[in-house]
């Protein structure tokens, strides 16, 4: 019998958590007019790459799940999408972007291979 991986356990999930709290971090340093606009949209993306590892996680079955994780995968890709926008607009610096950029491009790609593991238990 395969041994149950706790949600906290989970690689995926404790990345997109770290990406979470690096955006707020970042976000948190700003002035109001860009925490609201930029700000808001860009923490709400961040955020929901661990929000939906965590809704899929819970679901029962497997195709909930990867459908959560193809959601999670959006969001990456909205994060990434925020994160370069702040930097041309000079709210992050070149060395943020890259760090972010970075572990985005491991999570989306660790993320590929949880989601084909879900399909092949599916089947």
């Amino acid at each position: 019998m395969p041994k149950t991986i706790l949600l906290d356990d989970l690689e995926i999930y404790k990345l997109a958590m770290e990406i979470g709290d690096n955006v707020w971090d970042i976000v948190m340093r700003w002035s109001y007019f860009p925490k609201k606009t930029l700000g808001g949209q860009y923490t709400e993306a961040a955020d929901s790459i661990a929000a939906n590892i965590a809704e899929g996680y819970g679901r029962y079955f497997y195709k909930d799940r990867k459908q959560f994780c193809y959601y999670s995968r959006g969001s990456i890709m909205e994060t990434k999408a925020w994160t370069n926008k702040a930097f041309k607009r000079e709210l992050i610096t070149l060395n943020e972007l890259e760090t972010l950029i970075e572990k985005l491009k491991i999570l989306h790609h660790k993320l590929n291979t949880y989601i084909k593991i879900l399909k092949q238990n599916s089947q």
